[in-house]
């Protein structure tokens, strides 16, 4: 059975604060940790937002799109390293307030930045087999940074939300396959209780991101038997500016291939919403017939990947709801002050 994107929606919080606001409270010359990140400022969710509302007006923007009843969604995967809850599912907080019907599977998934794309990996398989008509997945970050941490330069907030169905007719965009690449790599952490997040340098670069990210672009190319010449346009894990411009052009990817994919400069690293919101950029400004090739990452290490033909459905639902560069250009600055206050990091 086919089974493709029947609707997809974007989050993205108004508050922005620059590199530069940072960067002074530290006493770091910003410039060089502009070029070398290619991150210039960063969303910052506001004091009532979290992994939950934002996936819920995802939510809402992809049923916009969908035009199709809450209540036949029988699965909802909500993948992040965000939860509001150590112990109680974002799921179903999403579920009730999007009026899913309590008929429905509901699972939080953890696979740092790549959960959101495991649970598109799910629902293909639900929605594919019969078992569920629809499923939504939903990748959606509070990226978390220590104060004075290089994170803290790029940890964001935003996501993005898919409703994969098996109609031919309600497709915009088909799924002709996915492949992941997964090994155990310790390159970022969290242990329980902590605050912020540990990651190991040696580890992250060619050893994680670049190995996992390259070796799943090439297994789906080889599944699927095409090139990058094959498509229209790419998008990649994007924690920083630079290692996605990189991993692209290793790949032989061209700019006009990967450029709108690539929000990080303007909105920093969203962990599991980046790929999934690089993604909602793409179809926005997609037409009938373009391929994309979509590859996320997640530390620990693993990477998924996806080969979509967009269908010409995309013309009908891509006006339905915000655009993802509209969410971006949604902007209010804040300095460091108000920051910490909204990010917690005055304690009280």
């Amino acid at each position: 059975m086919k089974v493709g994107i029947i609707g997809y929606g974007s989050y993205i919080p108004k508050y922005r604060i620059k590199v530069e606001e940072i960067a002074k409270v530290w006493g770091k010359d910003p410039e060089p940790i502009k070029k070398g990140l290619i991150v210039y400022e960063k969303s910052v969710p506001g004091p009532d937002e979290d992994t939950a509302t934002i996936s819920v007006e995802a939510g809402k923007n992809a049923l916009k799109r969908a035009g199709i009843d809450p209540r036949d969604i029988g699965a909802i995967y909500i993948g992040s390293e965000s939860h509001p809850y150590a112990v109680k599912p974002t799921s179903t907080i999403v579920a009730e307030a999007l009026g899913v019907t309590p008929d429905l599977t509901c699972a939080d998934l953890e696979f740092a930045c790549k959960a959101g794309t495991a649970g598109i990996q799910i629902c293909i398989g639900l929605v594919g087999s019969g078992m569920i008509k629809y499923g939504m997945a939903i990748g959606a970050d509070t990226a978390q940074g220590a104060p004075g941490d290089a994170l803290e330069y790029t940890a964001a907030a935003g996501g993005a939300c898919y409703i994969i169905g098996s109609k031919k007719k309600e497709i915009i965009g088909e799924i002709n396959g996915t492949y992941s690449f997964t090994t155990d790599t310790p390159d970022f952490w969290r242990r329980e209780g902590k605050p912020y997040p540990k990651h190991g340098g040696r580890f992250t670069g060619e050893l994680a991101y670049f190995r996992h990210v390259i070796n799943a672009a090439k297994g789906i190319m080889e599944r699927m038997g095409t090139t990058p010449k094959d498509y229209d346009y790419c998008v990649f894990h994007q924690p920083n500016g630079k290692f996605y411009i990189r991993v692209a052009k290793y790949l032989g990817f061209k700019e006009e291939q990967y450029r709108d994919g690539l929000l990080t400069p303007y909105l920093g690293n969203t962990y599991s919403g980046a790929v999934p919101l690089g993604l909602s950029n793409i179809l926005d400004s997609g037409k009938e017939g373009d391929r994309i090739l979509a590859v996320s990452y997640g530390s620990g290490a693993g990477s998924d990947a996806f080969d979509i033909i967009l269908t010409d459905r995309i013309e009908e639902v891509k006006d339905k709801a915000p655009k993802t560069i509209d969410l971006l250009n949604r902007k209010k600055y804040i300095d460091y002050s108000i920051y910490l206050k909204y990010r917690r990091g005055i304690k009280v």
